[in-house]
């Protein structure tokens, strides 16, 4: 199994990109709002985005990170408006890829423009149900339109247009972030040279609709939930909370979890025989659902987690044959799964690979042994930054 790296590079590292200050562009306005995919338009659109190194004269040395469902634009280094902004969780620890980002690291900001970019419908910067509809001033809630993977990459694509890039080095993204670096491999094959899926698949596995149904049904259920109109008052903090909790199992493995917490009581030498936390892995989960609540909007956790079941490759680019589909690909791939993930496995990410092999694209795959489940790409640091290093670096393969 690999090592991980569990040290924090402080700003003042040579290591670290340092302070880092997020960005924010209008991408649609309301005379010109942005297209969506399933119907409609919305406008304005703002986005928030973060860059670490220099652009080169030829615009060409860029690198496109797409963040997961609870992600963000912080990737790297730590955040100089945290505090100003609220965003507090941001100040107590660097961006959310730090192992990976930075002088001399994987994506090395030494030799790289690294970016990225929220997306619409999130919580973070960028247009979503938080903020105000212009026809009313109020919060959007439910009255804001579906938002899909693919609308967030043509959102990703406006913004590098408005930066002046026309090509990208690479695009890399796990979990959701994976199906996004899917999505730009084939709805923009002209402008990428390298794609890197981690720990994901040309689409969510039947039991992943599962569990993001039941995640949405605990928020809609919520006594405070009012049909997504909650701004005024009281958060659905209850059903949010459990909906994390929820999606936090599906990001362990069973090994993982026996591991860290086996049947462990908490704080305790018997059991109390109540329905409070009697257990180490409960009271984890009850962090981690509580954590949540001070970060996230429970709209916007529906509006993300919908678009998460809605992709498909197979069905948007091959009328539901996925070879078919990646007869557009042009980029040099790299599949990377995880042996115990459980809500992208290997088999499932395997098949993007495969698909591409049949067609004689240039392809690596690697299933990297792990007991750290889903989470593994964000965790594995050793293999993951040797792998997406050597891919990134070398030239790219004729196809």
């Amino acid at each position: 199994m690999a090592t991980t790296r569990p040290d924090v590079d402080p700003p003042d590292s040579p290591c670290s990109v340092g302070w880092t200050v997020p960005q924010t562009i209008r991408l649609a306005t309301r005379e010109d709002p942005f297209p969506l995919e399933v119907g409609g338009s919305i406008g304005p659109v703002d986005v928030e985005y973060e860059t670490y190194g220099e652009l080169n004269k030829a615009r060409d040395n860029v690198i496109l990170v797409t963040h997961a469902l609870s992600g963000d634009a912080h990737v790297a280094g730590w955040d100089k408006t945290a505090e100003a902004t609220g965003r507090l969780w941001r100040a107590r620890k660097p961006g959310w890829w730090d192992t990976m980002v930075g002088p001399g690291k994987p994506l090395d900001t030494g030799r790289y423009f690294v970016v990225c970019a929220n997306f619409l419908g999130s919580c973070y910067g960028t247009t979503g149900p938080s903020s105000p509809n212009p026809s009313t001033g109020k919060p959007y809630g439910l009255s804001f339109p579906v938002v899909t993977v693919e609308d967030w990459v043509r959102q990703q694509a406006r913004l590098l247009d408005a930066l002046g890039v026309a090509r990208i080095r690479a695009v890399i993204g796990g979990s959701l972030g994976g199906q996004q670096a899917i999505e730009w491999a084939l709805a923009y094959p002209e402008r990428l040279d390298k794609c890197i899926v981690l720990a994901a698949s040309p689409r969510l596995s039947t039991q992943g609709l599962a569990f993001n149904a039941v995640g949405r049904q605990t928020i809609m259920s919520d006594p405070n939930f009012n049909g997504g109109c909650y701004y005024d008052g009281p958060a659905p903090a209850d059903g949010l909370a459990a909906a994390r909790m929820l999606a936090h199992i599906t990001y362990l493995s069973e090994p993982g979890m026996h591991d860290k917490f086996g049947r462990r009581l908490q704080d305790r030498e018997q059991p109390a025989f109540s329905f409070g936390i009697e257990f180490a892995v409960e009271s984890y989960l009850d962090h981690q659902g509580k954590a949540f609540v001070e970060r996230f909007d429970a709209n916007s956790y529906l509006y993300i987690t919908r678009a998460m079941d809605y992709y498909d490759a197979a069905a948007q680019w091959g009328g539901g044959d996925l070879v078919e589909a990646c007869r557009r690909v042009q980029s040099d791939v790299m599949v990377v799964s995880f042996s115990s993930d459980w809500l992208y496995p290997p088999a499932h990410c395997r098949e993007f690979a495969t698909a591409l092999c049949q067609l004689g694209k240039p392809v690596t795959y690697v299933d990297v042994p792990s007991r750290y489940g889903h989470d593994a790409f964000l965790v594995e640091y050793d293999v993951v930054g040797s792998l997406v290093r050597s891919f990134v670096n070398n030239e790219r393969r004729s196809s």
